[in-house]
């Protein structure tokens, strides 16, 4: 009896190519990553439309329910501004040493109120839009500017309120009104800013939308919205001087007191903190950019799991 070898058929021999280089060579890409930074600021530019019709719809959509309709986006402001005046400048006296102090109060609480909305539907930017970010394909920053941009819109409205406000206390126009203009772009960029870098960390954990209107709440009494940080450290020159640097650098108050000087003739240069515009285009700068590339690392993550 013979013996039968049994041979493995001869194999066709294994071709180790890298899969990226694969993927290249057949024009294949990742899908949802993360473009480089100067695409995605053109992908931005690109739906800047979009950007700018989603934060008026936003606007619109508001108050779309209540019967005085877009008259609340004046009304909200002042009523706050009437119930910071009764307990802070009549209880408290805050009102006391400090001129014009209606137009002060009024000015401090519609520019805070802006920084403060901003960020709070900021941090909602993407938790709170999950069902668009997955069904859509676009940079994801645009949800943050677009409600940056419809706080603006919305601030621009109380601002026409001010206006009547300072005529009707006697305080005449002037050129200075001019510099209100670059105040609120710098404003506009910081908030921007800050509002991405609280989108990235509500879109992974939810639970700080929830914390932010505390953290809000504390940092406006520490801003002089309704008290004049300048009379609080004459008044007290015993405090440390960190304090005093503090108070002076905390950007909300320095975007407060440009508006205020420019829009109060009694609001005058030196109750400014020094440099103030240097320290208005920093903040502006560092929260700008910062915030933009932070939010922009995370790109491909939004939406996921």
């Amino acid at each position: 009896m013979s013996q039968v070898l049994h041979t493995p058929p001869p194999t066709r021999p294994e071709v180790h190519e890298d899969l990226a280089a694969l993927a290249a060579r057949h024009g294949l890409s990742v899908s949802g990553a993360r473009p480089s930074l100067p695409q995605y600021v053109r992908q931005l530019w690109d739906r800047r439309h979009f950007i700018s019709a989603f934060a008026t719809a936003k606007l619109t959509a508001q108050y779309s329910q209540a019967k005085l309709g877009q008259v609340w986006q004046v009304m909200t402001p002042l009523l706050n501004a009437a119930v910071y005046y009764f307990i802070f400048g009549v209880l408290l006296e805050t009102k006391d040493g400090v001129p014009d102090f209606i137009p002060f109060l009024v000015t401090g609480v519609f520019v805070w109120t802006f920084t403060q909305s901003s960020i709070m539907t900021g941090t909602r930017a993407i938790s709170g839009n999950i069902g668009l970010v997955r069904a859509l394909h676009f940079p994801r920053a645009a949800l943050p500017i677009s409600f940056c941009l419809q706080q603006l819109q919305q601030l621009l409205f109380s601002m026409a309120a001010l206006v009547v406000i300072l005529l009707c206390v006697g305080v005449p126009p002037a050129v200075s009104w001019v510099l209100a203009v670059p105040a609120l772009v710098l404003q506009f960029v910081f908030n921007a800013g800050v509002s991405m870098i609280l989108a990235r960390l509500g879109a992974k954990t939810p639970d700080i939308a929830q914390l932010m209107p505390f953290v809000l709440r504390t940092w406006m009494y520490t801003s002089g919205v309704m008290w004049s940080i300048d009379n609080l450290l004459s008044q007290h020159s015993d405090l440390p001087p960190w304090i005093a640097d503090l108070l002076r650098a905390n950007p909300a108050a320095i975007y407060i007191d440009l508006m205020r000087f420019a829009l109060i003739d009694t609001f005058t240069a030196s109750q400014l903190p020094p440099h103030v515009w240097a320290w208005a285009a920093g903040w502006a700068l560092l929260a700008g950019v910062g915030g933009f590339i932070y939010f922009w690392k995370a790109e491909e993550t939004y939406g996921r799991g």
